[in-house]
Parts: structure tokens; C-alpha cells; sequence
């Protein structure tokens, strides 16, 4: 059975970008403040956006806002997003942004309803229960985590950045986003494990990358968040020229044109990536 990754790894191939759509309706960005005003915002930026996607990723929190019906509207947002994979005959994976994370049986519970009710490909999750935590997840090996590292938001260091000492066979003092990175590295043995990173950060990217050097990363951060994107594909590429994904919500969603504003970004990114690959 293939992997999530590799799902993802011929989605990138096809449609040649790291662009991952961020699907977040926001009430002001609303004709009216409904799961269906928000599930016609989402589906008419899925249209638009899907030939440069290699991934979409809807906010749970901004369906979950509506109750029930915001539910419904979230399903029928990653129904819409497979039936637009089917009609380019490309898989576009979905990357549920919810940061879920509880004990072992709970998460059980928090994976089936991502990935069996609402039929998403992968999930964010937070990693600071411990692996039994995130186990029930990686059982559906198909589907991808994406744990939470070093998060864009200014407050992240807070805790983030709390020096840990490890004894992997000789003590070492490290940033805890870096024994973070080292533990997914380590329990990556299914090929669906990748790390939250953000774009904002571009030195803890770095030595993120250093620690782990073939995971997938998830850096949002990009443009309405300060970060940008060249200097964040040079910290967080693998050695490959592959192995981000970089969200873009409101730079896309807000433009006057959704597909030209993908278009342009995708574009950037290919001649960003040859560029660093000459070097």
C-alpha cells in the first residue's frame, strides 16, 4: 500500500508546485455569515485554484463556527476538492489544518472522523501527549500527519524554544522543536509522518531541517504573515529541490483574480526551486 507521501510526491510531479491552498472562510471575507456562504467561497477558490494545487487545506475551525451545518460544509469541501482530483485525473490531497492532540483512545476517535467521515488525507497534530498520542493515526497508513515543530506565531517560542537535554548515546542540550523534529524523524516508519514549520522562522527551519533532513514540511507563514517565500524554500528544501508544502490563504483568496494569483505563485516557486538547484 502506498504511502501519503507518496500520493503527495506525484500530485507535486503533476501539477509541478509546492502551493498548498489554504481553505479558511473567513466571516469577513462572507456574503453572509453561514456554513453555506461559506461553502460556496471555498468551492468557487477550489475551482479556480485546483490546476496549481498540490494540496488544499481547509481550517476546521472556521467550518466548525457554524456548528452542524459548518460539518456538513467541510465534507462537502473535500468531496468537491476529490471530485475536482478526478476531473484533472490528478489526486489533490487534503490536509485537514485541526491541530487535534489527546490520549490514545480519544485521538482514535479524532482519526476516524477525519479521515473516514470527512474522507481528508491528512490531519495537523500536536505531539506534546507523546507518541501514543499520534499512533492511532499513523495505523491508517495511507493518510499523513503533519506535527506540529515550530509554529509561525509569535508566541511559539514560549515553549517551543525551551532548551531539552537528550542522551541518544552522548548528551546533547537541543531546542525542544529540534528533539521534536529528531522523535518524527524516528517514528517515521510508514512514510506518513511530516512536521509543521513555520515560515516565520527561518533559522529554527534550518536546523529543523538539519534534524530532519528527508520529512515533509508544512510552513505556512508565507506573505500575510511576513514570511518570504524564496528565502523559506532556500532554509527548508531538501537536498532533492522537494519536500515543502507552503500554504497560501488570504494571498489567494483576497486577490482579484484567485487562479491568476496560484498561477503566478506556482510559477515563482518552479523558477525559485531551478534556481537554488544551479547552485
Amino acid at each position: 500500500m502506498e504511502s501519503f507521501f507518496s500520493f503527495l510526491e506525484k500530485r507535486v510531479d503533476d501539477c509541478s508546485s509546492l502551493l498548498c491552498v489554504g481553505l479558511d472562510p473567513h466571516s469577513s471575507d462572507l456574503k453572509e455569515h453561514t456554513a453555506a456562504s461559506a461553502l460556496d467561497f471555498c468551492l468557487t477558490l477550489i475551482k479556480q485554484t485546483a490546476p496549481y494545487a498540490a494540496a488544499f487545506k481547509p481550517n476546521a475551525a472556521f467550518f466548525e463556527v457554524f456548528g452542524a451545518e459548518g460539518w456538513t460544509a467541510l465534507k462537502q469541501v473535500i468531496e468537491a476538492i476529490d471530485a475536482e482530483s478526478k476531473r484533472l485525473g490528478s489526486m489533490i490531497p487534503v490536509v485537514l489544518d485541526a491541530k487535534r492532540g489527546d490520549i490514545s483512545s480519544t485521538a482514535e476517535a479524532y482519526a476516524r472522523a477525519a479521515f473516514e467521515t470527512l474522507g481528508a488525507h491528512c490531519i495537523t497534530l500536536s505531539p506534546y501527549l507523546g507518541k501514543d498520542s499520534i499512533d492511532p493515526f499513523l495505523q491508517h497508513s495511507e493518510k499523513g500527519v503533519f506535527l506540529l515543530c515550530k509554529t509561525s506565531n509569535p508566541g511559539s517560542g514560549d515553549l517551543q524554544d525551551l532548551h531539552v537535554t537528550t542522551d541518544n548515546g552522548q548528551s546533547s542540550t537541543v531546542y525542544l522543536y529540534e528533539h521534536v523534529a529528531s522523535l518524527a524523524q524516528a517514528w517515521n516508519t510508514k512514510n506518513n509522518i511530516g512536521l509543521v514549520v513555520g515560515a516565520t522562522h527561518l533559522d529554527a527551519m534550518q536546523r529543523i531541517r538539519k534534524a530532519a533532513p528527508k520529512l515533509w514540511f508544512l510552513a505556512p507563514g508565507v506573505g500575510a504573515q511576513g514570511g518570504e517565500l524564496e528565502s523559506v524554500l532556500r532554509a527548508g528544501l531538501r537536498a532533492d529541490g522537494s519536500g515543502m508544502l507552503i500554504p497560501i490563504s488570504r494571498g489567494i483568496s483576497r486577490a482579484k483574480n484567485p487562479a491568476k494569483a496560484a498561477a503566478e505563485i506556482r510559477d515563482e516557486m518552479i523558477y525559485i526551486r531551478r534556481e537554488l538547484q544551479k547552485k
